[in-house]
């Protein structure tokens, strides 16, 4: 019988097995907050206001796709877990499923809020403008949404499968292809005189309607990379990819099963950040807004690497709870922790002692008020050190949130994710924000941080108790 003794827990060997799955994973997930990164400068140098729309717009746009991406999540638990029982022949049933997933999603979930996104928010009480630019961006993020997802099934089958690399090239291509058609759709003939940057000749500047479409033609090319892979001579003659498209409704069972309380808990945890950015930082003022999300942007750069190290622990815990060795699938999963904490610690540091330079990269427009743009800095300097102070914790909840995916251990994460950020981000920026406004929007930021804090905490409680070593799926 094998066991978690069978192969040593010490030395360089379990060291460059979690690398070489969590490089491509990182930097396909770099790559993905890259994308909106760009986004968000890019729209910056046009204007503050365009900033703010872009973020609200974006965020409301993603809370319920979020839903459906925690569902697609646990492809790769399955994925991973069948390979290491020795039946990766079953797994392509689960990348058609979530493909299902995501059509279905986007008859019954997506398409309809994009038509109500202008009235929610209005009763924002968001002025008309605003109101038109953030509707307009989240509807066409919204309308392209099926394709984003269907990727996200697949990326996630090849994390299971151990071949992360196929979903890095993808996900780079896909960076390349947004870049590019962010430039010349925001921008078109005006270019980006600031930047010493030609227009394009006959293209009219679209601003941020132009920079929702540069990410919906970005995300063509990650679906159609790996679908190309997939469906590829090779992956059909070894896992019959092609035919599994008629896997039936027991594989999106298994999915929906397990992937329910992920969605819950991706859902609801944006919903709440949603909430918290658009009306609880929102309450202090435009200024504070473009702040927060100029701030919010530099934190997305540093936990989407940390995702990818989750991603990869989820691969290599499911791999190793299916072959019957959750002793080693403990050590893989610290392994992966260390190398988060790692980089999530230098990201700290950084926030604090770059600060203001790094938010003065979102306030560079040439019609912005010297005045109005040192104060954005000012704000946005605050915020960061906030960001600061919780990122190793950070580290810690999302690499052990993603192990205990890969045991298939999603409901107890999912309600404790609920719990806490409606208790801590929701009701307790919000209750800061009136009992003490004097601390503006440092106060709900404050707030946030002792919730990513005490998360990071119980999920590694959670974890170390080895309570999902009884959940068996395959």
């Amino acid at each position: 019988m094998t066991t978690g003794r069978a192969q040593p827990e010490t030395g360089v060997r379990p060291l460059l097995e979690v690398w070489s799955i969590a490089w491509p994973t990182v930097l396909t997930m770099t790559s993905y907050t890259v994308m909106q990164f760009v986004d968000k400068l890019m729209i910056a140098q046009v204007g503050p206001l365009e900033l703010a729309a872009l973020g609200n717009g974006g965020i409301w746009a993603f809370t319920p796709i979020a839903c459906a991406l925690g569902v697609l999540t646990v492809v790769n638990t399955y994925v991973s877990q069948n390979l290491g029982a020795g039946t990766p022949a079953n797994s392509p049933r689960y990348a058609w499923a979530a493909v299902w997933i995501s059509v279905a999603a986007w008859v019954m979930l997506l398409a309809p809020w994009a038509i109500m996104l202008p009235w929610f928010f209005r009763a924002m009480g968001h002025g008309e403008h605003l109101v038109r630019m953030e509707s307009g961006y989240g509807r066409i993020l919204l309308l392209g949404a099926v394709i984003m997802l269907a990727s996200r099934g697949l990326h996630h089958y090849f994390f299971g499968m151990h071949r992360p690399r196929i979903v890095t090239v993808s996900a780079i291509v896909g960076n390349l292809v947004n870049i590019g058609a962010n430039y010349v759709l925001i921008f078109g003939h005006e270019g980006l005189p600031a930047w010493g940057l030609p227009g394009v000749p006959g293209v009219p500047p679209m601003g941020i309607y132009g920079a929702a479409l540069g990410t919906v033609l970005g995300t063509v090319f990650e679906l159609a990379i790996p679908a190309w892979v997939f469906l590829g001579r090779k992956m059909n003659a070894a896992y019959r990819t092609r035919t599994a498209w008629r896997c039936g409704l027991g594989p999106a069972r298994d999915l929906l099963r397990i992937g329910w309380p992920a969605a819950a808990q991706f859902g609801n945890e944006v919903a709440c950040w949603s909430i918290f950015m658009s009306a609880i930082v929102g309450i202090f003022g435009e200024d504070h807004m473009t702040a927060g999300w100029a701030a919010l942007s530099y934190m997305h750069l540093s936990f989407m690497p940390a995702v990818g190290f989750s991603v990869a622990v989820t691969s290599l815990v499911g791999k190793y709870i299916g072959a019957g060795r959750p002793d080693t699938a403990v050590a893989r999963a610290r392994l992966g922790l260390r190398m988060a904490i790692g980089y999530m610690t230098v990201c700290a540091v950084i926030f604090v002692v770059f600060r203001h330079g790094l938010i003065g990269l979102f306030v560079a427009g040439e019609d912005l008020p010297p005045e109005q743009a040192r104060q954005i800095i000012a704000i946005g300097g605050r915020l960061m050190i906030c960001a600061a102070v919780f990122q190793t914790m950070d580290a810690v909840g999302i690499t052990y949130t993603g192990a205990l995916r890969g045991a298939g251990d999603t409901m107890w994460p999912s309600m404790v994710t609920i719990v806490y950020s409606w208790v801590f981000v929701v009701a307790g920026g919000w209750s800061v924000a009136v009992l003490w406004p004097q601390l503006e929007s440092v106060g709900p930021w404050v707030a946030a941080a002792v919730y990513l804090i005490v998360y990071g905490l119980t999920m590694w409680r959670r974890f170390e108790s080895g309570r999902w070593r009884s959940i068996k799926l395959v």
